[in-house]
């Protein structure tokens, strides 16, 4: 099958329609890097006859320095972590979303996260992705009863084994769990408890990593155990090394979000709406949760009627409930208790 005819199958197949309206238009979208798969985005593209450019970033804080920067209009659509909707909501960048053209009814409740996504009744972003930072690692060089305790799994016995993922509420986050503190719970006084953690943590690891690094370490052996690692770090090396993998420690784990909404200001407000019914859409979904870049589950436990079976066992798909139930979410630092933590993070990465 050609790539044309796989596109034009596609999109019927999705139901799009509409390409007329927007025949020739641009959107503009700020993102993380799975939305940059072609394989997620060229459908809607042909569907709608537009151009997506789209621009990635890393870290909140650079997204929002770059909608500052820019003039109205310029931006229409933003992904971001849902712990930071408020943020954006708080510097006017999100515009309201009426989430009755989405298909909420579908999405899984417990992701739903009207507390992240919704303030003061007004609805800006939706769950789109979601997973879990924990531990990743090669299950043939460890002992797997290791990985069931966070405790053991940064312990001694595997000094010089450990790769740190480079992002402090997740990593501080499982540091909290380990110590019986709640995520949601997480004040000034327990970062002492957690500072002697993550000196534990960084003592025994051979280095902190950001995602493509980790990845890397890990695939080539350099090190044996990313904290702070999950299916989004090893699902697309699964194929070709399946000893590579995860789990979710007795003490459970943190869990991520990434929220999708529309710019403030955008001239594009219905296109920009109809990309994010197809992000929303099971077909969407599935391609966004299998990304080259990163997997993750689909927020539509209807994109499960897409997903192929291998597709899903990498996923956990059937352990989902029991996660769910497990995990937490990172923590939400007022702007005092961060600069703490992060004062905190940098001493860490100085030890």
């Amino acid at each position: 099958m050609t790539r044309k005819s796989a596109l034009f199958l596609t999109t019927a197949a999705l139901g799009l329609t509409g390409g007329a309206a927007w025949a020739d238009s641009e959107l503009n979208a700020l993102v993380w890097c799975d939305h940059t798969d072609p394989s997620l985005i060229e459908p809607f593209e042909a569907a709608h006859n537009v151009k997506v450019n789209l621009r990635e970033y890393e870290g909140t804080g650079a997204a929002l320095a770059l909608l500052e920067q820019s003039r109205p209009g310029d931006w229409d659509v933003l992904v971001i972590d849902g712990i930071d909707v408020f943020r954006a909501v708080e510097a006017n960048m999100l515009a309201p979303l009426d989430t009755a053209v989405l298909p909420m009814e579908d999405v899984f409740s417990e992701v739903v996260m009207a507390e992240n996504n919704t303030i003061d009744g007004v609805t800006y972003a939706v769950t789109e992705k979601f997973g879990y930072n924990t531990i990743s690692y090669n299950s043939a060089k460890v002992d797997e009863a290791d990985m069931q305790s966070l405790s053991t799994a940064w312990s001694d016995k595997y000094a010089g084994r450990i790769s740190i993922y480079d992002y402090y509420l997740p990593v501080m986050g499982l540091a909290a769990i380990a110590q019986d503190i709640a995520t949601a719970d997480l004040v000034g006084e327990d970062l002492i408890v957690i500072d002697d953690v993550l000196s534990t943590m960084r003592s025994n690891a051979a280095s902190v990593a950001g995602v493509v690094a980790a990845q890397t370490a890990l695939a080539t052996g350099e090190v044996d155990i990313v904290v702070g690692g999950g299916e989004w770090l090893t699902a697309v090396l699964a194929e070709e090394q399946p000893e590579l993998t995860w789990t979710i420690p007795q003490e459970g784990a943190v869990r991520w979000a990434q929220s999708i909404g529309v710019v403030e200001g955008t001239e594009n407000p219905d296109l920009a709406m109809e990309f994010i019914k197809y992000i929303m859409s099971p077909e969407g979904q599935a391609r966004l949760a299998t990304s080259s870049c990163f997997w993750g589950m689909p927020a539509n436990a209807k994109a499960g009627d897409v997903l192929t079976d291998a597709q899903k066992a990498t996923l956990r798909w059937d352990n989902q409930p029991d996660y769910l139930a497990l995990t937490q979410l990172y923590p939400a630092p007022d702007a005092d208790l961060d600069i703490e933590m992060q004062d905190l993070w940098l001493a860490t990465l100085q030890q």
